[in-house]
Order: C-alpha cells, then structure tokens, then sequence
C-alpha cells in the first residue's frame, strides 16, 4: 500500500466524499459534514490490500471500529 512522508498509509479524501454522497449517515441522514457515532471503515483494510474505493467502505459504530482495530 502507498504511504505517506510520515508512513501513514494513504486515502484518497474524495473516495470517502463519494462514499458520504452515496450512503446516508445513519445518526442524522446527511451526505456531508460529521456522522455522530460512526466512522466510515473500509471493509477490507488498506493495510491488507483492499481499494481505498467507496464499494470498501462501509459506516460502522465508534465502538465496533475500536474492536475491529485491535483484531486487524
């Protein structure tokens, strides 16, 4: 995966933006701005090979992320 000068592993911004417009936030049914309680999470991380694309993506509760992490 392509990284960053800091080694943090690149996204494309505009790839989430898209995900956004095309999936409602769950909280409060906007398509931009914050998503109380969710983050946008890719299904397939980066870091083991999934596409940094709107169809690997996927909303998923602050607190289910923080587990996922910690298993990735």
């Amino acid at each position: 995966c392509v990284r960053d000068a800091n080694g943090r592993i690149k996204r494309d911004p505009a790839a989430r933006r898209e995900f956004q417009r095309q999936h409602r936030c769950p909280a409060n049914g906007r398509t931009t701005g914050a998503c109380p309680g969710y983050v946008v999470d890719h299904i397939v991380p980066l870091k083991h090979g999934g596409a940094d694309e709107p169809k690997n993506m996927q909303w998923q509760t602050a607190n289910a992320a923080k587990a996922k992490d910690k298993i990735e």
